[in-house]
């Protein structure tokens, strides 16, 4: 199993269905009126947390997605169908950005929460929308609007409640296959550990998630060994295992080893120094490992940690581990929910460019940004009466005005999109 917690993907939602232009032709209705109908929306891209889903290795696996465009209207005022929907679906505990801006857009913990990031195109309206008292006939529609497109960086965080931590090789791994179900990979070299381990541990009537975090070493906040991969993972676990090899089977001083990973949580974000600790003693069983606990208790205690000797191999001394990490967590964590939720977190829309007004000559206005491509957006834009709507939704949005204030005069020519107007 490949684990993957963090990946960039690109997003498009669907475009608008055009409106359409068309008219009534009915027998024995001789002046039909407009009957276009309107375009379909085009289809979001959703972000759903699912529990059934554990890394983020699909979407390592397809980086592009794209969501089903509109329908577009048709005659006798029927509208066209929206596009569907694209729902991706991700791991609690997805944390969402922009990659361009780095926004945090969103932070998937629960089951069923979920978030638009890319919202479908407007359907166009189709001529029966422009009817009025004094344009009875209009030949114009409008085209459906482009849908929202994002990159995005997705950051997978474990939602666990205990973070085991420590240098490779003092039984971590061995520690949470002792006490859960989980089965990691165990061997007596470094770097065995390439991934979190997951696991679910039941004390009575009461059920905390562990993990196993590979990888920390002196410079891992700079991703020195695997540190710097899996210290986010740190960031939502209530309480902090810390364990250290006691025996000094490989010649490291458990004191310095504690000290070296404090000083990297610290370096790589305070708040992780901060997080509840208690202290493992590993491998008691061992050689040394009486008289080095001798030599290193006092440290601990007069730096205010609990401090529990145990042989994650033999299972000496594991219950009363057990047992105190969760009361520790009923106390520190409130109990992750697995229930299914339906939750939409709101985020904005993509920003549009700001308006500009940029003069090309003496006679001539660049118009760009901000919404205006959008109203000029027309079928048959060229068109008398179409002409006539663009230059009156210029009017009601102040564009017109602005062109005015920045020295456009009667005669001048304005470019707004595709479209080319006179200014009057």
């Amino acid at each position: 199993m490949h684990f993957i917690d963090e990946v960039v993907i690109y997003v498009k939602a669907g475009d608008g269905g055009n409106g359409c232009v068309a008219f009534r032709r009915e027998k024995f209705v001789p002046r039909g009126g407009p009957a276009g109908g309107d375009g379909g929306r085009g289809g979001h891209v959703i972000l759903l947390a699912d529990s059934s889903v554990k890394t983020l290795v699909d979407l390592h696996l397809q980086r592009t997605y794209r969501a089903p465009n509109g329908q577009h209207g048709q005659g006798s005022n029927k509208h066209g169908a929206n596009g569907e929907d694209l729902i991706i679906r991700v791991p609690p505990g997805t944390v969402v950005y922009d990659q361009d801006t780095g926004e945090l857009l969103a932070d998937l913990v629960k089951p069923g929460q979920r978030v638009v990031v890319a919202r479908g195109g407007k359907g166009g309206r189709g001529n029966a929308s422009f009817a009025t008292s004094t344009r009875q006939t209009p030949v114009f529609a409008e085209l459906g609007e482009p849908g929202e497109k994002r990159t995005l960086r997705l950051e997978l965080k474990l939602l666990a409640d205990v973070g085991i931590i420590g240098y490779p090789n003092v039984g971590k791994s061995t520690l949470i296959s002792k006490i859960s179900a989980a089965r990691p990979k165990i061997a007596d070299y470094p770097f065995t550990t390439l991934i979190p381990n997951l696991g679910t541990v039941r004390v009575d009537n009461f059920s905390f998630v562990v993990a196993d975090l590979p990888g920390l070493i002196e410079g891992a906040h700079k991703g020195a060994g695997l540190g710097h991969q899996f210290l986010r993972h740190i960031e939502r676990t209530a309480l902090l295992v810390h364990m250290v090899d006691i025996a000094a089977v490989e010649g490291r001083d458990p004191i310095r080893d504690f000290d070296v990973i404090n000083e990297e949580l610290k370096l790589y974000n305070p708040s992780l120094a901060e997080k509840p600790q208690i202290v493992v003693a590993n491998k008691i069983d061992l050689p040394s490992a009486k008289e080095n606990l001798e030599r290193c208790l006092p440290h601990w205690e007069k730096l205010g940690y609990e401090v529990f000797a145990i042989s994650a191999l033999t299972g000496e001394g594991l219950n009363a581990l057990v047992y105190r990490m969760a009361e520790l967590v009923k106390t520190l964590q409130p109990q992750q929910t697995q229930e299914w939720i339906e939750e939409e977190i709101f985020i904005p829309p993509v920003p549009k460019p700001p308006l500009t007004i940029e003069r090309l000559d003496d006679e001539t206005w660049l118009v760009k940004g901000g919404e205006v491509e959008q109203l000029t957006n027309l079928i048959n834009a060229s068109h008398p009466q179409a002409l006539a709507e663009i230059k009156d939704r210029l009017i009601r949005r102040g564009i017109w005005k602005a062109l005015r204030k920045a020295g456009a005069k009667t005669g001048d020519r304005i470019i707004v999109g595709s479209v080319e107007l006179m200014a009057d």
